[in-house]
């Protein structure tokens, strides 16, 4: 939820009377979420609009009656910071960010996060690795990587995540990472589970093949690696291609650096319209 949405709750629910009994019951659980401050970066005014919001629901049916003029903005699944990896020592530079989910499905939740800290795990370990390994030689070399996360949809339904990772070494590449989480549901979307079968994988990469051609030739400063004038140019997305759904329920397949295109094209994204596979798609539930 972010702080727009929260500023509209706080502002139609502040005049409703908060029961007594509420009084411990949210000093309780701020203190809780106050001494979890440090590691989370939690702003001490987003977490007691959450907490007030939620104890006192469960708390006073009365309450959660005059909530019913509350407009609904879907189910609360937060992103945090939950740790900052630094490095900096002369050309050797790195600076990671893992983030964190919070939801009510407690599975997902560590599936998710646990995936998030091995990946930031790999990426320390082998930047320091390739640190120490030009220390030992006396290369004076530069090295460096920076990783994070952005925000590319979130709707009363859905939330994207984007996980970046740039390394620099002589020159430089961008990989890009995508979840997608059905807040509703509190259940992760993956490509395969839109489709009704594998078909959708030859439709989807027949539309990007014809969108790249007609970019190449709007516009001559692009340049896409297609066969046959490519031998080992793009054929086809895998099955489980990196991909996030916009604000238009619409499908985003994204390719990282240096996988379809020169580097200077850099990470390269293709809106699939939905009547492309509208013959293969489960239902109208997050592709419309």
């Amino acid at each position: 939820m972010n702080d727009k949405k929260i500023e509209q709750l706080k502002e139609q629910y502040k005049e409703i009377p908060i029961p007594l009994e509420l009084n411990r019951v949210v000093y309780q659980a701020l203190e809780k979420r106050n001494s979890r401050k440090a590691l989370y970066r939690w702003g001490v005014g987003v977490a007691a609009a959450i907490i007030i919001f939620t104890t006192s629901i469960n708390v006073s049916p009365a309450f959660a009656k005059k909530l019913t003029d509350v407009p609904v903005v879907g189910d609360i699944v937060e992103v945090l910071t939950f740790k900052k990896i630094a490095v900096d020592e002369g050309n050797y530079q790195a600076d990671l960010d893992v983030p964190k989910v919070e939801m009510d499905n407690e599975a997902l939740e560590e599936g998710l996060n646990s995936k998030y800290l091995e990946e930031s795990k790999a990426l320390y370990e082998k930047f320091m690795s390739d640190m120490q390994a030009q220390k030992a030689i006396g290369e004076d070399g530069h090295l460096r990587v920076d990783s994070g996360f952005e925000i590319k949809t979130e709707t009363d339904h859905i939330l994207s995540i984007g996980r970046y990772v740039e390394e620099t070494q002589g020159s430089s590449m961008t990989t890009l990472h995508y979840d997608t989480i059905d807040k509703q549901k509190q259940l992760l979307v993956t490509l395969p589970s839109l489709f009704k079968d594998d078909t959708y994988i030859e439709a989807i990469s027949a539309n990007i093949k014809a969108q790249m051609r007609q970019q190449m030739e709007v516009d001559t400063s692009k340049t896409y690696w297609l066969e046959p004038s490519e031998p080992d140019g793009f054929k086809s997305i895998s099955k489980d291609q990196e991909f996030y759904i916009n604000a238009d329920n619409q499908l985003v397949i994204s390719f990282d650096e240096f996988e379809v295109a020169p580097g200077y094209m850099g990470v390269v994204e293709f809106v699939i319209p939905t009547d492309v596979v509208a013959d293969v798609v489960v239902s109208d539930e997050y592709l419309k």
